[in-house]
This record gives structure tokens, C-alpha cells and sequence, in this order.
């Protein structure tokens, strides 16, 4: 009869519900999501754009200061005739090469070749001008009688018959001339509109990817606020169905709860399945109450007492001041047998050990598992030679772990106790734990009591 009835429950189901706008939102939340990184990337395309504009500019300048700093020593040189001049002119070009740095530089942006070529051009005017600045230089050398071997560039740099028989004087007049004159100074200004254009031409280029990045962003940025208003009245909506068909039955099933009252089949699909087995429901949780509670009392893999259990003894024994002894115990080296042999084994060694805890104390003592592999006794009526008694049980328990007869690994115990006159103090477990600690650094498998 039961199944009849729940066939005819008709309405909607919140699984679905949640299927259609857990669906619904991840669409929006991906579409949001790679709106927002496209704007991102739009972003950082134009600050790139803008970053290799001045890196471009910054390189031209380069192809210029380069430029000029040649004509200055070469000038230098032919009026003062210091070697310095000359020594500095070649290093620059040989060395420091900052034109053909920057030429290998502006090789790695995105620049158009018409704008790549104008600073090329400048830099052949450049390297045209060398000829002359060369040839100027080695006037002036052999005016002077210099040493030219240790400049390459002027050794291999032979001057004319007509140049060859000048006066040192009209020698280095033509130096002079051939560096400040009119064909020189033309070049000059070739260079520098070259240099000119290139920047001219970068700074077009720069502010015509800046525009579409913002047009890009902007469209971007459109979408992304019609994405969020979709989400928006996605979540209204979504809230006005948990209303009707969760909050409000939730409401009426608390208050017919309280009442005592059977529940009204109301709401989603759920609730109302919900509402007509709520009465086989509340005689199943009677049934097993008792089961529950052991559960809860109780480990699942040795069958002693939990950490939960423990805590409620600890209280218990607070308020009760009689003399009793605390037991911390540790399986040795626990961790190596689970490794080593898996956990089906580790778990054997443990129920092993519970098991002996069980039959080597008394039937008013509790045993518990308060960890992995840590177990805790609380001795109840504890005589003062009751240390002497608990280490001799350990002692034994220790040799029949060390010596099993039932395929299990062998394992020992580190015990750490501590004994209280006046039920469980603030402090016995820190005590306890203080033996245990001692026990471990004196190498383990034994029992020591706490002494202050």
C-alpha cells in the first residue's frame, strides 16, 4: 500500500531543481569567468603595447646616442689628436655596440618591417659615415706618425696616392673637414630623420593597438555585466523556489513535529514522500536506540570503550574521590606493522591487544581506545601497591606480544601511569602522558609511574 501511495506523489523534485541551476550557473560562472580573463588579457596587451612602445623608443635612442658618440670622439680626435678619442670611438664600435645592440633588440617585438627598416637605414647611414670617420682618423695618424696596430680598422684603411703626399698640417685640415663639413653634416640629419620616423611611426602603431584593446575591453566588459544581471535574477528566482517549496514546508513540518501532529504532504516531491513515511521513520529510530547508543560508547573495531566513552568517564570520576590509576599505552612502533603488513594486519594487532587489556585487568577497571593506536585504562580502587601489580601485568602482556603464536607480528607496549587518591585530577593525564614519554625515550616495551 505504501508503494501505491508513493507513486501518486506528484510535484517537483529538488534534485532536479538543483541539477537544472547547478547547470544554469556554472554556464554563467564559465562565460563570466572567461570574460573576466579576456579582459585581463585585453588589459595586458594594451599595458604590453604600451610597454614595447617605450622600449622601442628607448632602443631608437640607443641607434642615435650611438651614432652621435662617434661623431664626438672622431671630432675630438681630429682637433685634439689625444689617441683616447681614438681609443673610444673603436670601443663603442667593437665593444659597447650600442646600434647593433639595438637593432638585435627591436628584433623580438612586434613592429612592422616599413618601421623595423627606418632604423636600419639609419644605422647603414651610420656605418657609411664610419668610413669617413675612419678615414679622417687615419689622416690624422699618419700626420702625427701614430701606431695604428693596434686599431684593425686604420691599419687596413689605405689613404690615396693624392692624401699620401699632403703636408702633415693639410692632412689633418682635411680630417677636419671631411668630419665638420657640409656632406657629413647631411648624413647626420639623414640618421636623425630615420630615427625621427621610426619613433613617429612607433608611436602611431602603439596608440592603434592601445584602441582596439580598449574598444576589446569595453565590449568585454559589456558582456561581463550582462553575464552578473543573469545571475542575478537567476539567484532571485532560485531563492523564491527554496521558499515555496523548502522553507515553508520546513515550517510546517516543525510545527506539526512539536505538536505532535502527522505531517502534511506539502511541498517538493521530497517532502512529500517525506511526510508519509515520517511515522515508519520515528518507530525505526526507537528501534534502534539502544544499537545507537552501544555505537556511540563503544570503538567498532575492538569493541571497548571509544574516546567519547572515556571523556564521560574522566567527568564521571572527577566528582568521585577515590584512588584510582590512570594507564596511557601505546602499540610500539604501530605505524611499521601497517606499512609493513597492511592494515588488515594492523587492525588484527589491535583487536589482539584489546583483547588482552580486557583479560589482564579486572571486570571494574575500563578499557578504552582514545586514539590509532593508543589505549587508555582507568584502575578503579587502587591499593598503594597497585604500580607494582599493573607492571608485572605489563611486563607479561609485553612477552606474550613479543612471542606470538598466531602469525601476527610482534609488537610491544610503552605504558605510561599515573596514580591519583582523589578520583581523576586536572593533572593525571598530563602525568600519565609525562610516564609514557619516559618509557619512549628509554627505549620503549615497559611501564613507568609518574613520581613528582
Amino acid at each position: 500500500m505504501k508503494k501505491d501511495r508513493t507513486k501518486q506523489i506528484k510535484g517537483i523534485k529538488i534534485r532536479t531543481l538543483n541539477l537544472l541551476m547547478i547547470l544554469t550557473s556554472c554556464i554563467l560562472y564559465i562565460l563570466l569567468l572567461w570574460a573576466t580573463v579576456y579582459a585581463l588579457r585585453n588589459y595586458d596587451r594594451m599595458v604590453s603595447a604600451t610597454e614595447d612602445a617605450d622600449d622601442c623608443q628607448k632602443n631608437a635612442f640607443l641607434v642615435s646616442e650611438g651614432s652621435d658618440y662617434l661623431t664626438e670622439q672622431v671630432r675630438l680626435f681630429v682637433v685634439t689628436m689625444d689617441r683616447q678619442y681614438m681609443e673610444n670611438y673603436f670601443q663603442e664600435i667593437h665593444i659597447t655596440r650600442r646600434r647593433d645592440t639595438a637593432l638585435e633588440n627591436l628584433q623580438t617585438y612586434d613592429i612592422s618591417s616599413e618601421t623595423y627598416n627606418y632604423l636600419v637605414t639609419a644605422l647603414e647611414r651610420s656605418n657609411e659615415l664610419m668610413q669617413t670617420e675612419i678615414y679622417s682618423m687615419k689622416l690624422v695618424s699618419a700626420a702625427k706618425g701614430y701606431e695604428t696596430e693596434g686599431f684593425p680598422d686604420l691599419t687596413k684603411t689605405e689613404l690615396t696616392l693624392e692624401d699620401a703626399a699632403l703636408s702633415p698640417d693639410e692632412m689633418i685640415q682635411k680630417a677636419q673637414d671631411m668630419v665638420f663639413g657640409t656632406d657629413y653634416q647631411n648624413f647626420k640629419k639623414t640618421i636623425s630623420a630615420n630615427v625621427t620616423n621610426f619613433l613617429d611611426q612607433i608611436v602611431v602603431d602603439a596608440r592603434q593597438k592601445q584602441q582596439n584593446r580598449t574598444l576589446d575591453l569595453h565590449q568585454t566588459m559589456r558582456t561581463q555585466q550582462i553575464l552578473i544581471s543573469l545571475l542575478f535574477i537567476e539567484n532571485i528566482l532560485f531563492f523564491i523556489l527554496i521558499i515555496r517549496l523548502i522553507i515553508n514546508p520546513l515550517q510546517i513540518y516543525i510545527s506539526n513535529i512539536k505538536n505532535e501532529k502527522m505531517l502534511e504532504i506539502t511541498g517538493s516531491y521530497e517532502f512529500k514522500y517525506l511526510a508519509l513515511t515520517y511515522n515508519n521513520i520515528f518507530e525505526l529510530n526507537a528501534a534502534h536506540a539502544l544499537t545507537l547508543r552501544h555505537q556511540a560508547e563503544h570503538d567498532p573495531l575492538t569493541g571497548i570503550m571509544n574516546r567519547g566513552a572515556f571523556e564521560h568517564l574522566r567527568e564521571i570520576f572527577q566528582t568521585h574521590p577515590e584512588p584510582i590509576v590512570l594507564l596511557i599505552i601505546d602499540v610500539d612502533k604501530f605505524k611499521l606493522v601497517n606499512d609493513g603488513y597492511g592494515h588488515e594486519t594492523g587492525d588484527a594487532v589491535l583487536k589482539k591487544v584489546a583483547a588482552l587489556l580486557e583479560t589482564s585487568f579486572r571486570s571494574t577497571d575500563y578499557i578504552a581506545r582514545i586514539g590509532g593506536d593508543e589505549f587508555a585504562v582507568i584502575v578503579t580502587n587502587a591499593a598503594p601497591d597497585i604500580p607494582g601489580v599493573i607492571t608485572k601485568k605489563i611486563s607479561a602482556l609485553n612477552q606474550t606480544l613479543m612471542h606470538p603464536d598466531d602469525n601476527l607480528p610482534q609488537v610491544s607496549l610503552s605504558v605510561g601511569g599515573a596514580l591519583s587518591k582523589c578520583g581523576f585530577a586536572d593533572d593525571l593525564y598530563k602525568k600519565a602522558d609525562t610516564a609514557l614519554y619516559e618509557v619512549k625515550e628509554h627505549g620503549r616495551c615497559g611501564c613507568r609511574f609518574y613520581e613528582s
